[in-house]
Protein backbone atom coordinates (compact mmCIF):
# COMPACT_ATOMS: atom_id res chain seq x y z
CA UNK A 1 0.00 0.00 0.00
CA UNK A 2 1.20 3.47 -0.91
CA UNK A 3 1.26 6.08 1.89
CA UNK A 4 -0.22 8.67 -0.49
CA UNK A 5 -3.13 6.38 -1.24
CA UNK A 6 -3.79 5.83 2.47
CA UNK A 7 -3.61 9.57 3.15
CA UNK A 8 -6.09 10.18 0.33
CA UNK A 9 -8.41 7.47 1.66
CA UNK A 10 -8.35 8.91 5.23
CA UNK A 11 -8.97 12.45 3.99
CA UNK A 12 -11.98 11.38 1.89
CA UNK A 13 -13.39 9.41 4.85
CA UNK A 14 -13.07 12.40 7.16
CA UNK A 15 -14.36 15.05 4.77
CA UNK A 16 -16.93 12.75 3.09
CA UNK A 17 -16.09 14.30 -0.28
CA UNK A 18 -13.67 13.60 -3.14
CA UNK A 19 -13.57 17.26 -4.15
CA UNK A 20 -12.91 18.53 -0.60
CA UNK A 21 -10.19 15.91 -0.18
CA UNK A 22 -8.59 17.08 -3.44
CA UNK A 23 -8.57 20.66 -2.16
CA UNK A 24 -7.19 19.65 1.25
CA UNK A 25 -4.36 17.61 -0.30
CA UNK A 26 -3.69 20.07 -3.17
CA UNK A 27 -4.33 17.34 -5.74
CA UNK A 28 -6.64 17.14 -8.72
CA UNK A 29 -9.85 15.18 -8.40
CA UNK A 30 -8.77 12.64 -11.07
CA UNK A 31 -5.61 11.99 -9.03
CA UNK A 32 -7.70 11.48 -5.90
CA UNK A 33 -9.99 9.05 -7.72
CA UNK A 34 -6.97 7.22 -9.15
CA UNK A 35 -5.45 6.77 -5.68
CA UNK A 36 -8.64 5.17 -4.38
CA UNK A 37 -9.10 2.98 -7.43
CA UNK A 38 -5.50 1.69 -7.19
CA UNK A 39 -5.94 1.04 -3.47
CA UNK A 40 -9.18 -0.88 -4.07
CA UNK A 41 -7.55 -2.88 -6.88
CA UNK A 42 -4.64 -3.80 -4.65
CA UNK A 43 -6.92 -4.91 -1.82
CA UNK A 44 -9.49 -6.50 -4.15
CA UNK A 45 -12.38 -4.84 -2.38
CA UNK A 46 -14.56 -1.73 -2.54
CA UNK A 47 -13.70 0.77 0.17
CA UNK A 48 -16.02 3.70 -0.60
CA UNK A 49 -19.69 3.76 -1.56
CA UNK A 50 -20.21 6.02 -4.56
CA UNK A 51 -23.85 5.18 -5.29
CA UNK A 52 -25.32 8.26 -3.62
CA UNK A 53 -24.46 11.91 -3.16
CA UNK A 54 -22.96 11.39 0.28
CA UNK A 55 -19.63 9.55 0.39
CA UNK A 56 -19.64 6.72 2.94
CA UNK A 57 -17.30 3.86 3.77
CA UNK A 58 -18.13 0.23 3.06
CA UNK A 59 -17.58 -2.32 5.84
CA UNK A 60 -14.14 -3.04 4.35
CA UNK A 61 -13.47 0.71 4.27
CA UNK A 62 -14.36 1.06 7.96
CA UNK A 63 -11.93 -1.77 8.81
CA UNK A 64 -9.14 -0.19 6.78
CA UNK A 65 -9.78 3.30 8.18
CA UNK A 66 -8.55 2.65 11.73
CA UNK A 67 -5.55 0.65 10.47
CA UNK A 68 -4.68 3.35 7.94
CA UNK A 69 -4.59 6.01 10.68
CA UNK A 70 -2.24 3.89 12.78
CA UNK A 71 -0.01 3.14 9.78
CA UNK A 72 0.42 6.84 8.97
CA UNK A 73 0.87 7.79 12.62
CA UNK A 74 3.49 5.05 13.00
CA UNK A 75 5.30 6.43 9.95
CA UNK A 76 5.34 9.91 11.52
CA UNK A 77 6.58 8.46 14.82
CA UNK A 78 9.43 6.76 12.97
CA UNK A 79 10.37 9.94 11.12
CA UNK A 80 10.17 11.93 14.33
CA UNK A 81 12.41 9.46 16.17
CA UNK A 82 15.05 9.96 13.50
CA UNK A 83 15.01 13.72 14.01
CA UNK A 84 14.11 13.79 17.68
CA UNK A 85 14.22 17.52 18.40
CA UNK A 86 11.64 19.52 20.31
CA UNK A 87 11.66 22.28 17.70
CA UNK A 88 10.49 19.77 15.08
CA UNK A 89 7.05 19.59 16.70
CA UNK A 90 4.95 21.48 14.17
CA UNK A 91 1.80 21.11 12.09
CA UNK A 92 -1.91 21.48 12.81
CA UNK A 93 -3.44 20.09 15.99
CA UNK A 94 -7.15 19.25 15.79
CA UNK A 95 -8.97 19.46 19.11
CA UNK A 96 -12.63 18.55 19.55
CA UNK A 97 -14.56 20.19 22.35
CA UNK A 98 -17.92 21.48 23.49
CA UNK A 99 -18.77 25.09 24.34
CA UNK A 100 -17.45 25.47 27.90
CA UNK A 101 -14.08 23.77 27.27
CA UNK A 102 -13.73 25.81 24.09
CA UNK A 103 -14.23 29.09 25.97
CA UNK A 104 -12.71 28.44 29.41
CA UNK A 105 -10.36 25.42 29.26
CA UNK A 106 -8.52 25.70 25.96
CA UNK A 107 -7.32 29.34 25.96
CA UNK A 108 -4.81 28.95 28.87
CA UNK A 109 -3.79 25.46 27.73
CA UNK A 110 -3.14 26.47 24.13
CA UNK A 111 -1.27 29.57 25.28
CA UNK A 112 1.02 27.47 27.51
CA UNK A 113 1.53 24.82 24.82
CA UNK A 114 2.27 27.49 22.20
CA UNK A 115 5.08 28.94 24.32
CA UNK A 116 6.82 25.56 24.17
CA UNK A 117 5.90 24.66 20.57
CA UNK A 118 5.46 27.95 18.66
CA UNK A 119 5.21 26.31 15.21
CA UNK A 120 1.95 24.47 15.97
CA UNK A 121 -1.37 25.69 14.54
CA UNK A 122 -4.76 24.78 15.99
CA UNK A 123 -8.07 23.68 14.49
CA UNK A 124 -10.87 23.62 17.07
CA UNK A 125 -13.81 21.35 16.23
CA UNK A 126 -17.08 22.22 17.97
CA UNK A 127 -18.70 18.91 19.04
CA UNK A 128 -20.99 17.93 21.87
CA UNK A 129 -19.66 15.43 24.44
CA UNK A 130 -21.17 12.38 22.74
CA UNK A 131 -19.73 13.37 19.36
CA UNK A 132 -16.28 13.73 20.93
CA UNK A 133 -16.50 10.24 22.45
CA UNK A 134 -17.77 8.72 19.19
CA UNK A 135 -15.03 10.47 17.21
CA UNK A 136 -12.27 9.24 19.55
CA UNK A 137 -13.64 5.69 19.45
CA UNK A 138 -13.85 5.49 15.65
CA UNK A 139 -10.49 7.19 15.12
CA UNK A 140 -11.76 10.31 13.36
CA UNK A 141 -10.29 12.49 16.10
CA UNK A 142 -7.38 11.79 18.44
CA UNK A 143 -8.78 13.37 21.60
CA UNK A 144 -11.12 16.01 22.93
CA UNK A 145 -12.73 17.66 25.93
CA UNK A 146 -16.05 16.43 27.32
CA UNK A 147 -18.45 17.39 30.10
CA UNK A 148 -19.55 13.86 30.95
CA UNK A 149 -17.66 10.63 31.62
CA UNK A 150 -18.70 7.27 30.16
CA UNK A 151 -17.17 3.98 31.26
CA UNK A 152 -16.08 2.74 27.82
CA UNK A 153 -13.22 0.34 27.19
CA UNK A 154 -9.98 1.95 25.93
CA UNK A 155 -11.07 5.50 26.73
CA UNK A 156 -8.93 7.31 29.31
CA UNK A 157 -10.11 10.49 31.04
CA UNK A 158 -8.07 13.24 32.70
CA UNK A 159 -9.84 15.65 35.09
CA UNK A 160 -9.15 19.22 33.97
CA UNK A 161 -11.78 21.53 35.49
CA UNK A 162 -14.68 21.47 37.97
CA UNK A 163 -17.92 23.16 36.95
CA UNK A 164 -21.25 23.84 38.64
CA UNK A 165 -24.56 23.55 36.80
CA UNK A 166 -27.26 26.05 37.71
CA UNK A 167 -30.75 26.97 36.55
CA UNK A 168 -31.23 30.30 34.80
CA UNK A 169 -34.46 32.26 34.41
CA UNK A 170 -35.39 35.79 33.36
CA UNK A 171 -34.48 38.34 36.03
CA UNK A 172 -38.15 39.21 36.47
CA UNK A 173 -40.98 38.15 38.75
CA UNK A 174 -41.72 35.51 39.94
CA UNK A 175 -38.07 34.37 39.63
CA UNK A 176 -36.50 37.57 40.96
CA UNK A 177 -37.27 36.72 44.59
CA UNK A 178 -36.07 33.10 44.30
CA UNK A 179 -32.60 31.74 45.08
CA UNK A 180 -33.28 28.01 45.29
CA UNK A 181 -35.82 25.69 43.69
CA UNK A 182 -36.77 22.04 44.10
CA UNK A 183 -36.77 19.49 41.28
CA UNK A 184 -40.59 19.65 41.13
CA UNK A 185 -40.30 23.26 40.00
CA UNK A 186 -39.57 22.01 36.47
CA UNK A 187 -42.99 20.38 36.20
CA UNK A 188 -44.78 23.75 36.03
CA UNK A 189 -42.25 25.66 33.90
CA UNK A 190 -41.40 25.89 30.21
CA UNK A 191 -38.06 24.15 29.69
CA UNK A 192 -35.25 24.75 27.19
CA UNK A 193 -33.02 21.72 26.66
CA UNK A 194 -29.56 21.35 25.22
CA UNK A 195 -29.24 19.04 22.22
CA UNK A 196 -29.19 15.25 22.67
CA UNK A 197 -25.58 14.18 23.33
CA UNK A 198 -24.75 17.26 25.40
CA UNK A 199 -23.05 16.56 28.74
CA UNK A 200 -25.29 19.14 30.43
CA UNK A 201 -28.42 17.45 29.13
CA UNK A 202 -27.22 14.01 30.30
CA UNK A 203 -26.74 15.34 33.82
CA UNK A 204 -30.12 17.11 33.77
CA UNK A 205 -31.87 13.92 32.64
CA UNK A 206 -30.05 11.93 35.34
CA UNK A 207 -31.25 14.36 38.04
CA UNK A 208 -34.81 14.03 36.77
CA UNK A 209 -34.59 10.21 36.64
CA UNK A 210 -33.28 10.12 40.22
CA UNK A 211 -36.55 11.77 41.22
CA UNK A 212 -38.76 9.64 38.94
CA UNK A 213 -39.40 12.48 36.50
CA UNK A 214 -39.14 11.94 32.74
CA UNK A 215 -38.72 14.48 29.96
CA UNK A 216 -42.22 13.54 28.75
CA UNK A 217 -43.63 15.10 31.92
CA UNK A 218 -41.98 18.46 31.20
CA UNK A 219 -43.19 21.28 28.97
CA UNK A 220 -40.15 21.35 26.66
CA UNK A 221 -40.40 24.36 24.35
CA UNK A 222 -37.04 24.11 22.56
CA UNK A 223 -33.87 22.08 22.08
CA UNK A 224 -30.97 24.43 21.32
CA UNK A 225 -27.29 23.70 20.74
CA UNK A 226 -25.80 27.19 20.95
CA UNK A 227 -25.19 28.48 24.48
CA UNK A 228 -25.54 32.15 23.52
CA UNK A 229 -28.86 31.45 21.79
CA UNK A 230 -30.09 29.64 24.91
CA UNK A 231 -29.22 32.61 27.13
CA UNK A 232 -31.00 35.03 24.81
CA UNK A 233 -34.10 32.82 24.76
CA UNK A 234 -34.15 32.68 28.56
CA UNK A 235 -33.74 36.49 28.79
CA UNK A 236 -36.74 36.90 26.52
CA UNK A 237 -38.94 34.58 28.56
CA UNK A 238 -39.06 31.49 26.33
CA UNK A 239 -38.26 29.18 29.23
CA UNK A 240 -35.74 28.22 31.92
CA UNK A 241 -32.76 25.90 31.52
CA UNK A 242 -29.81 24.22 33.19
CA UNK A 243 -26.47 25.68 32.18
CA UNK A 244 -22.82 25.95 33.25
CA UNK A 245 -22.15 28.62 35.85
CA UNK A 246 -19.09 29.62 33.81
CA UNK A 247 -21.34 30.58 30.89
CA UNK A 248 -23.52 33.06 32.78
CA UNK A 249 -21.14 34.91 35.12
CA UNK A 250 -21.32 38.15 33.15
CA UNK A 251 -25.13 38.07 32.76
CA UNK A 252 -25.68 37.36 36.47
CA UNK A 253 -23.23 40.09 37.48
CA UNK A 254 -25.16 42.64 35.38
CA UNK A 255 -28.58 41.31 36.53
CA UNK A 256 -29.53 40.19 33.02
CA UNK A 257 -30.34 36.65 34.18
CA UNK A 258 -31.45 35.12 37.46
CA UNK A 259 -29.35 32.22 38.76
CA UNK A 260 -31.22 29.55 40.74
CA UNK A 261 -29.65 26.71 42.71
CA UNK A 262 -31.25 23.27 42.96
CA UNK A 263 -32.11 22.65 46.61
CA UNK A 264 -30.29 19.73 48.31
CA UNK A 265 -28.70 18.52 45.06
CA UNK A 266 -25.11 18.18 43.97
CA UNK A 267 -24.89 19.75 40.51
CA UNK A 268 -21.12 19.86 40.29
CA UNK A 269 -19.41 18.09 37.41
CA UNK A 270 -15.94 17.78 35.92
CA UNK A 271 -14.67 18.42 32.44
CA UNK A 272 -12.31 15.81 31.08
CA UNK A 273 -9.62 15.43 28.47
CA UNK A 274 -10.39 12.09 26.79
CA UNK A 275 -8.24 9.96 24.49
CA UNK A 276 -7.97 6.37 23.22
CA UNK A 277 -5.29 4.82 25.42
CA UNK A 278 -3.90 2.02 23.19
CA UNK A 279 -3.99 3.95 19.89
CA UNK A 280 -0.76 5.11 18.25
CA UNK A 281 -0.84 8.89 17.81
CA UNK A 282 1.08 11.25 15.56
CA UNK A 283 4.13 12.91 17.23
CA UNK A 284 2.23 16.20 17.54
CA UNK A 285 -0.88 14.58 19.04
CA UNK A 286 1.27 12.44 21.36
CA UNK A 287 3.14 15.55 22.53
CA UNK A 288 -0.11 17.38 23.34
CA UNK A 289 -1.48 14.32 25.16
CA UNK A 290 1.68 14.12 27.29
CA UNK A 291 1.44 17.86 27.91
CA UNK A 292 -2.08 17.32 29.28
CA UNK A 293 -0.91 14.45 31.50
CA UNK A 294 1.86 16.62 32.93
CA UNK A 295 -0.23 19.78 33.39
CA UNK A 296 -3.49 18.65 34.95
CA UNK A 297 -3.23 21.45 37.55
CA UNK A 298 -2.67 24.25 35.04
CA UNK A 299 -6.27 25.49 35.19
Amino acid sequence: MDFRQLETFITIARLKSFSKAADALFLTQPTISNHIQNLENELSTILINRSNKRVTLTKAGEILFSHAIEILNKREQALFSLESFKDKIEGTLEIACSTIPEQYILPPLLSAFNKIYPHVHYNLLHYDSQQVVDGVLNGKIDFGFVGAKDAIKHLHYIDVLEDNLVIIAPNTNPYKSLDQISIDFFLKEKIILREAGSGTRKIFEKLLNNHNISLDQLHVVACIENTEAIKQCVKNGLGITMISEYAIKNEVHHNMLKKLELKDMDTKRNFYFVYHEPRILSPLAETFKNFMLENQNLL
